[in-house]
């Protein structure tokens, strides 16, 4: 029978090996239902437990070497014919414990118990688009040539848009300019009522070239 190892240390007086496998279940009561409906929520890591003994010719290197694996956490690799079918890339030591017992010089008993360690899956790629690699306008459905043609026309919308707010503030300084000639700002100028209805609409204006220049902006 192969020897159980770990990494490069070899297993060879090993007495007891169990194997074990949890699955990861909810209770869920169903009303009407005898008994309960178990729902999975997948497996647990694999274990298994090992107790042997450490010949006196390895003990003492072979006990360092395990002791250092058990304090660093670091995975390790594990075979035996007890998880030929379980297909266990890695494990970790989540205890080890050793003991000297009465008998043969430098014989040293031990019980290690190893846990499956599964590699983590690969991580998202991020893009500057959308927070996903290799995704684009076109994944969306549109054809990126009638989006350009689309943004063009915004463009040439909001430039119009601008043009037509900066004629009408021109227009809107000129009256404002005639009303306040002279007697003209009185009272009874009948310029001053369009003047002061002008400046209302003045300030539509401005905000419409804001508006305009956002679009340009954004349309590049």
């Amino acid at each position: 029978m192969p020897v159980p190892m770990i990494d490069d240390i070899e297993l060879k007086a090993v007495q007891y090996v169990r194997q074990e496998t949890d699955q990861d279940f909810v209770r869920q009561k169903i009303a009407g239902l005898e008994g309960t409906l178990h729902q999975s929520l997948g497996r647990r890591s694999h274990r298994v437990v090992l107790q042997g003994l450490l010949l006196p010719e390895t003990a003492a290197n072979d006990l360092k070497k395990l002791q250092e694996k058990a304090k660093t956490a670091a995975e390790v690799t594990f075979t035996a014919d007890i998880t030929t079918a379980l297909d266990i890339s890695k494990m970790v030591i989540e205890t080890f414990s050793a003991e000297q017992r009465v008998g043969p010089t430098g014989q040293i008993a031990y019980t290690l118990v190893l846990a499956e360690s599964p590699p983590l899956p690969p991580p998202a790629e991020v893009s500057s688009f959308g927070g996903l690699g290799g995704f684009g306008v076109g994944d969306l459905g549109f054809d990126p040539g009638a989006l350009g043609g689309v943004l063009d026309d915004i463009k040439n919308e909001a430039g119009g848009l601008m043009d037509a707010a900066s004629a009408a503030m021109d227009a809107v300084k000129q009256l404002q300019g005639l009303a306040s000639l002279g007697d003209l700002a009185s009272a009874g100028n009948p310029i001053k009522p369009l003047a002061d209805q002008a400046a209302s609409v003045g300030k539509v204006g401005d905000a419409l070239k804001g508006i305009a220049g956002g679009l340009k902006a954004l349309t590049g």
